[in-house]
């Protein structure tokens, strides 16, 4: 005869409750086999359920917290059922089908190994499709789902013995009730799998009756706490299963396992995963007794080893393929990129060519000096040391964290580990293909031609400002102008994917590691992008905010000592050495050019007489009008964004040369402002792009980049030959700027100290420590370079230069020994000296003779040198405090990174994905969602 059926039905206490609780009795109801009693057990307040439990037929009614889960709930009831009876367990959002519990009673009797019989769930709002029907898991643990959100064509009706299943709709038998009551532990996840694969270790099993359907509504839990229950449940299987002997290790490794999923979930582009997963990690970490009323609860039941449950266990093989199974079968959009057949190939070809004719000397130059030009470090270990907060190469005992442009410079100099300086030689000769190949890509984000695609390429690779860094020897705004395109190319469809807003985060902050001035307009930009997030594309809002982080994770501690040092408007000075230089007026600075006295001097070198250069900017004007019909075509948002961009970066340029926020010589040195220039040019040449690519006539399109490239050629022409006519201050240097004895001591990076004495024209001198054996760009630091108050280092350095300069007879060998100080140079000034000058460096060099404790090497190239004779101190080190600043410092600086590398690192899934929506933007309605 077969066994009564009780049903437990779990409702959960709400202003709609009542009406829930009366459509789930009325269901029961309605069952051709009817249910012989019943429980109901009321989560939270039951007053609202109340009227519906009194009429009801259930023998009783337990009341729990409202917070109790489904498993906690049927937990609290398990007790009532009657012995002999099978359970089933149902809630108050579910609605069985008439023939429901005949079909799971009659799954459960087939055979005497079923323990637990399972139905089919189909969603509410369509029962032509799938919620869930059976589970299983990999090796590992994790859940799969065997079938959801599918049409329901009978494909699985033949499967019968699965490993789990939702719990929803379970149907326990006599026997078993008291041993498979699911786990409250597992947070209402994975309940009906932990039930199937204690029922297997006990010899019994699970089987799905797909004709029993149980229409449900999907839980409605948001996705950090579904994240945070799923790896919870997980976690708590993975240690309630384990082995006893590994029990201890497992529960050891949840931080550590924590550490690599987070990897995994970032290099997945799943960053939502990263704080679920350790929140759940701390969780189970803390859960011990949960943990062993579980193993308890297994080991009581338990009469099999896990070889009964491996055969239903996913491989590795079979997931990849489920995984394969479920992918998106959309038709991919994306043309094909044509980088060869569409000329990016040849263009970028022909600015090799160019550019190795502009700088064939620097193919003989082992590094290179001139401008703002500096040596790198000798060693890949003394390029990073520079890079992170630590004792500056620079000064007595400076301990500061160091510019993020230094991180810049260790990746430039990594690239050519067996003579970093060397890289900057190659940065220039490659600087204007690789331009050209920038704004090749940029331009497939705005253009789907080959006209307007070349046009972009060729005028960025021209772009005044690049032409002008490169002739006075700026390498910041030289890797700035690379960069800019490939910020565009990332930032423009940061919103689409996690690759691309990973990449983009990355490159903005490597373009404010080049140029701060910047910042401001980069806010604008990503604030109107965060607008455009949350109102229009009305997605991606996670991924626009993500842009910004690594670039307040490189620059918070600079800024915050800048700002506790009161000089926070200094945090937007230009990086490396500061250089003055000639500019032109407002309005030729907000043309695009940031000097036009290079024509006047290149006319004078042909044998021309020319008073001004005020037609240059008129070369311009073809690529401006091109830009400013932009808005009119189809691409009217990516032209206005464009067109923006443009604006910000004159109006920067504008303002920088008004900001002398850093001191050469003791006079303040304004802002660069080609760096705006390069982002106004970017913009101005986006918009030109798509305003080309509009044009249907092939004949019209290639004459307007035809005349906008040629006249924009004709501008550089000063700069490109430049290096020809001897008009540059770029010359072969070496890889120090100290002499080579003391270069030598130096080696390997050792901590040799110099101080460097410079008269300077104004009558007055310069003075500082150099530490190592060179000034390097790495080493630079705008926080020195901007201070405006005199700090106690200042005041010892000013009154030993005074000394040394001066013949005083007080004695300056034991306070530079204290320091560590090794040798002393007085530094030469490049070019002719004036009176002043003369004087102070005989002055010096006779009181230098004359001092005891100080032997003269002799004069070089670079000043005469001295050696402080005696025992030296060895440089302090950082303190206990500074140590662990630095290392926190440091550690949450590179973890962000890498985060943000993981994330942009690309991967089958993200390139399939990438292949749905169009390669240009501007026109949303053809994304995809």
């Amino acid at each position: 005869m077969p066994a009564p059926v009780h049903a437990v039905l779990v409702t959960r206490s709400s202003p709609s409750a009542a009406a829930r609780i009366a459509r789930a009795l009325a269901a029961l109801d309605a069952q051709t086999r009817p249910v012989d009693s019943m429980s109901i057990v009321v989560c939270g307040d039951p007053s609202p359920v109340r009227e519906a439990v009194d009429a009801s037929s259930a023998m009783t009614a337990v009341t729990v917290s409202e917070r109790a889960t489904f498993a906690a709930a049927i937990e609290a009831a398990i007790d009532r059922v009657p012995e002999g009876s099978h359970a089933w367990l149902i809630d108050d959002g579910s609605i069985p089908e008439p023939n429901a519990l005949a079909s799971l009673t009659a799954a459960l009797e087939r055979q005497p190994s079923v323990a637990v019989a399972a139905p089919k769930l189909v969603q509410a709002a369509d029962r032509r499709r799938i919620e869930s029907f059976g589970t299983t898991m990999t090796r590992w643990g994790r859940t799969v789902d065997l079938a959801r959100s599918e049409y329901d064509q009978g494909q699985h009706d033949h499967a019968d013995d699965v490993l789990g299943a939702d719990a929803r709709g379970m149907l326990l038998s006599h026997d078993v009730v008291a041993d498979l009551v699911p786990d409250r532990a597992l947070s209402g996840i994975d309940e009906g799998l932990d039930i199937g694969v204690r029922a297997r270790l006990a010899g019994r099993r699970l089987a799905l009756a797909p004709r029993a359907r149980v229409a449900v509504w999907p839980a409605h839990r948001p996705t950090l706490a579904h994240a945070y229950a799923s790896r919870v449940a997980r976690l708590h299987r993975r240690l309630a299963y384990a082995h006893p002997a590994l029990v201890f290790f497992q529960w050891l490794l949840l931080l550590p396992l924590a550490l690599w999923a987070t990897i995994v979930a970032l290099f997945a582009k799943l960053p939502g995963r990263v704080a679920p997963e350790w929140m759940a990690a701390v969780t189970v970490l803390v859960r011990i007794p949960s943990i062993a009323r579980s193993r308890s609860r297994l080991r009581r039941f338990r009469t099999g080893s896990w070889a009964q449950v491996d055969p239903l266990r996913l491989t590795r093989a079979e997931l990849r393929a489920h995984q394969h199974a479920s992918d998106d079968t959309r038709t991919p959009v994306r043309a094909p990129l044509r980088f060869f057949s569409g000329g990016g190939a040849w263009v970028v070809l022909a600015s090799l060519v160019a550019s190795i004719g502009a700088f064939i000397a620097l193919l003989t130059w082992p590094a290179m000096s001139g401008g703002a030009l500096l040596p790198l470090r000798g060693t890949v270990a003394g390029l990073w040391s520079d890079a992170f907060y630590g004792l500056r190469p620079e000064g007595i005992d400076q301990v500061a964290p160091a510019d993020p442009f230094s991180v810049i410079v260790a990746i430039l100099g990594s690239a050519w580990p067996a003579a970093p300086s060397y890289a900057l030689v190659l940065l220039w000769l490659l600087a204007a293909p690789l331009a050209v190949l920038g704004g090749w890509f940029a331009a497939t984000r705005v253009a789907d031609g080959a006209a307007a695609r070349i046009t972009l390429a060729l005028l960025w690779g021209a772009a005044p400002p690049l032409w002008s860094a490169l002739a006075e020897g700026r390498p910041a705004a030289v890797i700035l102008h690379l960069l800019l395109p490939w910020l565009a190319y990332c930032a423009s469809a940061a919103h689409r994917a996690w690759t691309t807003a990973g990449a983009a985060s990355l490159l903005l902050a490597a373009v404010l590691a080049c140029a701060p001035s910047l910042g401001p307009a980069a806010i604008v930009l990503w604030l109107a992008a965060l607008v455009a997030a949350i109102c229009v594309w009305r997605r991606g809002i996670a991924r626009i905010v993500w842009i910004i982080v690594p670039t307040v994770a490189m620059f918070f501690p600079v800024a915050a000592a800048h700002v506790e040092r009161g000089t926070g408007w200094a945090l937007l000075a230009d990086p490396g050495a500061p250089v003055p230089f000639a500019h032109g007026d407002a309005w030729s600075i907000a043309a695009g050019f940031v000097d036009l006295s290079a024509w006047p001097r290149l006319l004078a070198d042909l044998g021309i007489t020319a008073d001004g250069a005020s037609w240059v900017p008129l070369l311009v004007v073809p690529v401006a009008v091109i830009a400013l019909v932009a808005p009119a075509t189809g691409r009217s948002w990516a032209a206005v964004g464009a067109l923006a961009a443009a604006a910000l970066g004159s109006i920067t340029a504008v303002a920088a040369v008004g900001a002398g926020l850093v001191f050469a010589e003791g006079e303040p040195v304004p802002v660069w402002p080609g760096s705006a220039l390069s982002l106004g040019w970017l913009g101005l040449a986006l918009a030109a792009a798509i305003t080309i690519d509009a044009v249907r006539r092939t004949a019209v399109r290639r004459l307007a980049g035809i005349i906008a490239v040629v006249a924009v050629i004709v501008a550089i022409a000063p700069q490109v030959t430049s290096l020809h006519r001897g008009a540059t201050p770029l010359a072969s240097g070496e890889f120090t700027t100290l002499p080579a004895y003391v270069a030598a001591e130096a080696t390997g990076d050792r901590e040799i100290g110099t101080l460097v004495v410079e008269p300077l024209t104004n009558g007055s001198a310069e003075a500082h420590v150099v530490w190592g054996s060179s000034e390097t760009l790495g080493g630079s630091s705008v926080l020195a370079n901007s201070a405006v108050t005199v700090s106690s280092d200042d005041e010892w350095l000013a009154e030993v230069a005074a000394s040394v300069i001066s013949g005083s007879a007080e004695a300056i060998t034991q306070p530079l020994a204290d320091a560590g100080v090794s040798f002393v140079l007085l530094r030469q000034s490049v070019g002719s000296q004036n009176t002043d000058q003369r004087v102070m460096a005989l002055t010096a060099q006779a009181s230098m003779d004359q001092r005891a404790g100080f032997v003269r090497v002799g004069e070089t190239e670079r000043g005469v040198l001295w050696r402080v004779d005696g025992e030296l101190t060895e440089r302090g080190g950082l303190t206990g405090s500074d140590t662990t600043t630095a290392w926190t410092v440091g550690a949450i600086q590179v973890a962000i990174l890498i985060a943000a590398l993981l994330l942009a690192i690309s991967t089958r899934r993200t390139r399939d994905e990438a292949k749905l929506v169009p390669r240009t933007i501007g026109d949303e309605r053809k994304e995809t969602p």
